[in-house]
């Protein structure tokens, strides 16, 4: 059963949806809900890929070396692909046992999951081959892309998962971050 959150959105019975700004305390120190830092990760990831075209625009105006571009592309590659390997193997396990509801919706994130790696992979392919005099405008489109799909998975997430997260209470999670929220970013 749905029931209206605000208008336009929908929530799992039972579920609010996310407050921000809004802190938790808990015996165990936490101080954000889990939904609440999903949406701080996200935020640094998409700075750290504005900064990644931003290197690409100064490698292309002669500013930055392949090498040092590659290094940046590989650490925010690594660092993006951690963060949905980390809710492919361990968030959406722990949502889809407590609210089966959302099982599509999870599937469907994980879906995205793998088109962003294809993205990825390709990515660092294009970079690589800067130093032999690949295009770095293809590189440009593919970031382009990259930024595309990473923006609709993101706001879905967000819209779909949020509340979910924040309603959970996962000592474990207290003590030791899961990967999906380390925010061991490529800056």
């Amino acid at each position: 059963m749905q029931r209206r959150s605000a208008p336009g959105k929908e929530t799992a019975e039972g579920m609010e949806a996310p407050v921000q700004g809004i802190s938790l305390s808990t015996s165990q120190g936490r101080l954000t809900a889990f939904g609440n830092q999903l949406i701080e990760v996200h935020i640094a990831l998409r700075e750290d890929l504005a900064a990644l075209r931003e290197s690409v625009e100064a490698h292309l105006a002669g500013g930055v070396r392949p090498r040092r571009l590659q290094a940046h592309c590989l650490a925010f590659c690594s660092t993006l692909n951690g963060h949905h390997t980390g809710e492919d193997d361990g968030a959406f396990r722990e949502l889809a046992e407590r609210f089966p509801e959302l099982r599509p919706v999870l599937e469907e994130l994980s879906r995205d999951h793998r088109l962003v790696e294809d993205c990825l992979r390709r990515l660092e392919t294009l970079v690589g081959g800067l130093e032999q005099g690949a295009d770095p405008r293809e590189v440009q489109l593919e970031l382009d892309t990259l930024a595309a799909l990473m923006e609709t998975h993101f706001t879905y997430e967000e819209k779909r998962l949020v509340a979910a997260l924040n309603s959970l209470d996962i000592p474990d999670w207290d003590l030791s971050p899961p990967a999906f929220l380390h925010k061991d970013t490529a800056r």
